[in-house]
C-alpha cells in the first residue's frame, strides 16, 4: 500500500518595481499580495480601489494577468477591500475580456453582497463570476 500526499504550494508573483513602490508607498490605500498557485495566478486585494489609485489597480491587474495563462485561472480576491470605486470594476471588466481572449477565465471572490449587486446592475455577470472563497475559484474546472 502507497500513500500519496499533495502538497499545496504558492509562490509570490515579482511585480515590477514602479508597482512595488507605488504599493508600499504610505500613502497608498490599496494593499496587495500577488501569488501563483500551480496554473492559478492569484490576487488579494485589501484596502480602497478608487480614482486615487485606479492607476495603480490597473497595473496591478494587468501585470498579475500577463502572468496567468490557460488552463488556470486568474482569481482576484476583493475580500478584504473596505470600497471599491466604479472604476475597479471597469479594470476587471477589461482584465476579464483580455483573459478570455488568452483562455484565461478572471474569477472575482468576495462575500460583499454590493459587489453582486454592482456586477449584476453592470451586467457583468458572465464576465466576472463571482465565487465566496479563494479555494472555491480555485476549485471550479
Amino acid at each position: 500500500m502507497s500513500l500519496v500526499i499533495a502538497e499545496s504550494f504558492s509562490t509570490h508573483l515579482t511585480l515590477s518595481t514602479r508597482l512595488v513602490y507605488q504599493l508600499g508607498e504610505p500613502r497608498s490605500t490599496l494593499r496587495a499580495i500577488t501569488d501563483r498557485s500551480g496554473d492559478a495566478v492569484v490576487i488579494h486585494a485589501g484596502g480602497e480601489i478608487d480614482a486615487c489609485n485606479e492607476n495603480t489597480w490597473r497595473q496591478l491587474v494587468a501585470e498579475a494577468a500577463a502572468t496567468a495563462s490557460a488552463p488556470g485561472p486568474f482569481v482576484v480576491d476583493v475580500t478584504d477591500v473596505d470600497f471599491m470605486g466604479c472604476c475597479a470594476f471597469g479594470v476587471l471588466a477589461d482584465a476579464a475580456q483580455q483573459c478570455r481572449d488568452r483562455c484565461v477565465e478572471l474569477r472575482l471572490v468576495s462575500r460583499a453582497p454590493i459587489v453582486t449587486r454592482i456586477v449584476e446592475a453592470c451586467g457583468l455577470g458572465a464576465l466576472l463570476p463571482i465565487f465566496p472563497t479563494v479555494d472555491h475559484a480555485l476549485a471550479v474546472s
